[in-house]
């Protein structure tokens, strides 16, 4: 896992104690799914969510920024625990720094994961930006790490798994399921 990464890459990943992550695109396909009455419904994957337990079981913090607003993803973020949720954040670079306000965190011990245009700003500005394989070029452009796993489909875990993997955390982490 950690094999592909550079050694200044590891650094950054081992600096992180917050992970923030986009939702339309990252936490989900990217589809917009409506139903006849105008509510949106989303999908998540419970195998990104478990790996955002292994995240905050690793003493590390979490957060979701959103551009749209939507219940579900409230409901989400209640479900994982996931305090830190800003929704209808059309500049997500004021929502960090929002965010490092409040826990005291910087850029620099920030990772970010986003996928389109919107989050251009806030990948550049944080310690660590990674992506998925759909994201726009020039996000890729702006990215330490992209994904292998699609938006949705785990994505959002292999970058927790990343992260704990760069910290020394993983290990112990996943021996609690042996």
């Amino acid at each position: 896992m950690l094999d592909a990464l550079g050694n200044a890459q590891r650094e950054r990943l081992q600096q992180i104690a917050l992970v923030v992550f986009d939702v339309d695109g990252v936490l989900t396909d990217g589809q917009l799914n409506f139903l006849a009455d105008g509510r949106e419904i989303k999908s998540f994957s419970a195998v990104d969510g478990l790996g955002i337990r292994l995240l905050q079981r690793g003493g590390l913090k979490s957060a979701l920024l959103s551009e749209r607003r939507c219940a579900q993803v409230e409901l989400r973020a209640e479900t994982l625990g996931i305090s830190h949720l800003r929704q209808g954040c059309s500049d997500k670079l004021a929502a960090l720094h929002e965010l490092w306000q409040h826990t005291g965190l910087s850029a620099e011990q920030t990772a970010f994961m986003g996928d389109d245009l919107p989050d251009l700003a806030a990948l550049r500005a944080v310690g660590f930006a990674a992506t998925v394989p759909s994201a726009h070029w020039l996000v890729h452009e702006h990215a330490h790490w992209c994904s292998q796993h699609a938006a949705g489909a785990g994505a959002c875990r292999e970058f927790c798994e990343l992260i704990l993997a760069a910290q020394g955390k993983l290990d112990q982490l996943l021996t609690e399921y042996l």
